[in-house]
């Protein structure tokens, strides 16, 4: 009896170790088990997805340059009479109109040429009325027709003297008061300042009293290394970047190609010439330039947004639905701004997530 009882107890307690067993293991496979990864529908609806395609194979090639005035936009003005110098109201920086008063000029020799004129009028009216009463005395034999061409050349060069005076103190200012107006020849900011208020000038200065720009439209001079010169030519495209904008880029085109290497640095010195919209760029700022080097060899073409960095490696995340997205490793060649060109690992048609990629990509791995 005693021995039915023992083989009764132990049937039950390997029948309850085996129904924990298997508990365990149903409850294991049911934490292994993983819910594959849904795109939801809020995010699917702001995604952007780029299609894989394939593009001539451009590489981008950076020079650090300088950005610098346009020499053809810039005015140097310097004095056209001698004086003293009053009543300058612009300072470096300065934005001046065409025509604008930047000083004046207390000058004697305004004065004397307005005085040149004076002389020049009285003369005319002299000699006008001295070939009328030729032409009288003429009219009643007291003169003769040589008397009267006399005082014709006579009046004639009176009306050239005057014409002269005339045009000379226009081209000083056209002031009667002995004072010169320094006017802005151009519109642009001033950017150098060489005079004072009280101060004496010559027309022999060989300093400008101003410098002015026109900064609507700049040069960036750039350095050229040997290895890249076969890589740029005159008219093609640049972006051109700066540490103070870093998110915005300048669109310009390679201007000036010098052909020449410096003797010291051995470099070529290429110029780019761009639009300078709300006059950001300075002169003397850093400047990088980028030219799109475009070869005659087609590539895997992505946007460089797709790409997600991580490991040392490069992956995309291909979808095909958003219930149906998966990490793809790919064969960077290179980035170029937006777009990326690919070895391997994705092939034309195919659609790739181009924004959130790294929210997605961490969602997918977790």
């Amino acid at each position: 009896m005693n021995k039915i009882f023992f083989q009764s107890s132990f049937i039950l307690i390997s029948a309850g170790l085996l129904l924990n067993l298997a508990s365990c293991a149903s409850h294991d496979n049911t934490e292994d088990t993983r819910v594959p990864y849904v795109v939801p529908d809020s995010l699917m609806k702001v995604l952007a997805v780029d299609t894989v395609k394939k593009s001539n194979l451009t590489f981008a090639v950076n020079f650090n340059g300088v950005v610098d005035f346009n020499t053809d936009k810039v005015v140097s003005v310097y004095p056209l009479v001698s004086g003293n110098v009053q009543n300058v109201n612009v300072m470096p920086g300065d934005y001046v109109k065409q025509g604008q008063a930047l000083g004046l000029v207390k000058s004697a020799e305004v004065a004397n040429y307005n005085s040149s004129l004076i002389n020049a009028e009285t003369n005319v009216r002299l000699t006008a009325r001295q070939l009328e009463q030729q032409k009288d005395l003429f009219k009643s034999g007291l003169a003769s027709q040589v008397d009267i061409t006399n005082a014709q050349v006579a009046y004639e060069q009176a009306i050239a003297s005057k014409t002269a005076a005339e045009k000379i103190l226009n081209i000083n200012g056209d002031n009667k008061n002995g004072e010169y107006l320094i006017k802005a020849p151009i519109e642009g900011f001033v950017v150098q300042k060489n005079v004072t208020n009280g101060m004496a000038i010559r027309t022999d200065n060989n300093a400008p009293l101003f410098t002015i720009s026109n900064l609507s439209n700049v040069w960036v001079e750039a350095n050229v290394y040997q290895e890249n010169i076969g890589k740029v030519h005159e008219g093609d495209e640049a972006d051109v970047t700066t540490i103070s904008y870093p998110d915005k880029v300048f669109k310009g085109k390679v201007n000036k190609l010098m052909n020449v290497l410096d003797p010291n640095s051995k470099v070529m010195k290429m110029r780019v010439i761009l639009d300078n919209p709300g006059y950001l760029l300075k002169p003397q700022m850093f400047a990088t330039v980028t030219v799109n080097n475009t070869q005659n060899e087609q590539a895997i073409a992505i946007a460089s947004s797709a790409l997600v960095f991580d490991n040392s490696q490069y992956y995309v995340i291909v979808v095909t639905g958003k219930k149906n997205v998966q990490i793809r490793q790919v064969d960077v060649i290179s980035i170029n701004g937006k777009t990326a060109y690919i070895k391997t690992g994705v092939a034309p048609g195919e659609r790739l997530i181009a924004s959130q990629t790294l929210l997605i990509y961490g969602s997918l791995n977790s």
